[in-house]
């Protein structure tokens, strides 16, 4: 796929139009590419020691590299990687989806009739790569907020669960924002950009550090009710064993059945030691009721 990019905006070309234009876009996939350019093996999208996991800017002596790792909003385990060269009048995409391509046809309707050169072109294309952030972020930090109020009303089932892949998302965000921050940086020395780009992600990524720390605090919420209740627990067995332990002497005492006992013998003896018994418990309840103990 190929665009000329021009002051009407970006208009689709063929390969012929893309090699006479003064500034073009070019879309590969990895076998094209290198069929086509015949480039180095490190240049492929696909390198021996894996797939891009990660987004960075190499400035090289006449043009800039780039490799990017943009995550799927929504689907954790998803991304979508390309390739980008920046020379002087030609952007080359490689990818293996058809996400670069997707994003270049949206810029090209929203700009279509206005004035327009290649560096607006390459501020539009990162700016749409922040487009719906932060209202995703919006979204992750209401998530949060709901797993704090399921939190604090005792349901507990599987929290650790879904805490572990929230942070994970976030974590994964923050990584991408700050390996991107850097790559806006060169971006930015090169005049390639406006500021307005670095300075977007520089609020997305304040952002999600909020929303890590957000989850720490929910996360220590949660582990003071835990805390909370297996205090109840032990407050609870503390006072049946306040209880049983006066009962516990009293068996005890007269379990050991001395000849002498006169408790035993006694008529009313049994119905006595009973009603002491009783005494004791109701004595204990009303002093742990008083001391406010549950």
């Amino acid at each position: 796929m190929y665009y000329h990019i021009c002051e009407a905006g970006i208009i689709e070309t063929d390969q012929r139009g893309f090699e006479s234009c003064s500034a073009g876009i070019g879309i590969y996939d990895e076998e094209e590419w290198s069929r086509e350019l015949g480039l180095r093996e490190e240049y492929s999208l696909s390198q021996k020691e894996g797939r891009i996991f990660f987004c960075k800017i190499e400035d090289h002596a006449s043009y800039l590299f780039g490799t990017f790792h943009i995550p799927v909003k929504k689907k954790k385990k998803r991304s979508r990687d390309f390739v980008l060269y920046i020379l002087d009048n030609r952007y080359i995409f490689i990818e293996e989806d058809a996400f670069a391509e997707q994003t270049i046809a949206s810029i090209a309707k929203k700009r279509s009739g206005s004035s327009y050169d290649k560096n607006a072109f390459l501020n539009d294309f990162f700016m749409a790569l922040l487009e719906e952030d932060i209202l995703y972020l919006a979204e992750l930090e209401r998530g949060i907020a709901e797993m704090e109020e399921v939190v604090l009303r005792g349901d507990t089932d599987h929290f650790n669960y879904r805490m572990l892949e929230m942070k994970k998302e976030i974590s994964r965000l923050y990584c991408y924002y700050s390996q991107l921050a850097d790559a806006g940086e060169i971006l930015c020395e090169q005049h390639k950009i406006s500021k307005i780009f670095t300075g977007r992600i520089q609020r997305l990524w304040q952002e999600t550090q909020v929303l890590r720390e957000y989850a720490m605090q929910v996360q220590d919420v949660y582990q003071s009710e835990i805390a909370i209740h297996q205090n109840d627990i032990m407050k609870l067995l503390a006072v049946v064993t306040t209880i049983v332990l006066p009962l516990t002497l009293v068996a005890g005492w007269y379990g050991m059945n001395f000849y002498n006992m006169p408790e035993l013998k006694f008529q009313y003896g049994y119905p006595i030691v009973a009603g002491i018994s009783l005494v004791i418990v109701i004595a204990s309840l009303w002093i742990f009721k008083k001391k406010k103990f549950f």
